[in-house]
């Protein structure tokens, strides 16, 4: 407890800025995924294949990978001046809205065809239908495997802490300088880290103990 109470200055910092990775990344990365599981879906090939290559790509690159590039190599295309802090959003929002993406899909196919074709018939253009009518249908499929990526993206906001992100993953290091136990450390950072996790665990039992119930 002591390592703990002694070192407060770090761990609340620490995982305030773990939460912020996270909210930004998981807003930014539901968004650009969704678009993506449009353009998966569209109806024009080339729009199709745009999202598949962008799902293939990312989806099997490592993520440690793109913190390098977004880190090390997008400064010197001297376009936008990003500090560590958002390549690091840029990174995890690139990543992980490859798996968002998957996910939307999978949830937008669950719905019967009839129901497309249906909106098509009552003269809905093809975003109208995803929007008003395929999208929501796709909502109780959808969104208990998306918590299970959030919980994913959540911990891979530690690798972060290797590219001069100061968040609970770099805590270790600190509490080494400092001469405290960096084990007991750790355990206090992974004892965080179960506490983060916890409400969308339970969320996500939640909603698929409700939605079982309603099927």
């Amino acid at each position: 407890m002591d390592v703990l109470l002694d070192n407060l200055d770090l761990y609340g910092p620490g995982f305030l800025n773990t939460i912020k990775l996270f909210v930004l990344s998981a807003i930014g990365s539901l968004v650009l995924g969704t678009i993506l599981a449009m353009l998966r879906v569209s109806p024009v090939p080339i729009l199709r294949a745009a999202g598949a290559a962008y799902v293939t790509l990312f989806r099997n690159t490592p993520l440690t990978l793109l913190f390098f590039f977004f880190v090390f190599a997008y400064p010197l295309l001297d376009i936008i001046d990003l500090s560590y802090f958002w390549a690091a959003v840029v990174a995890l929002i690139v990543y992980t809205s490859a798996f968002v993406c998957e996910v939307v899909r999978a949830g937008i196919n669950t719905v019967p065809v009839g129901q497309a074709e249906a909106a098509r018939a009552i003269g809905l253009t093809f975003g109208q239908s995803l929007g008003q009518i395929i999208l929501p249908q796709a909502t109780r499929s959808v969104v208990p495997p998306m918590v299970s990526t959030m919980i994913a993206l959540l911990k891979n906001t530690t690798i972060a802490a290797g590219f001069s992100v100061f968040e609970a993953g770099a805590i270790q290091n600190y509490l080494s300088e400092r001469g405290y136990s960096v084990m007991v450390g750790l355990l206090w950072v992974a004892l965080g880290f179960v506490v983060l996790i916890t409400p969308l665990t339970l969320l996500q039992r939640s909603l698929e103990k409700r939605w079982s119930v309603a099927r």
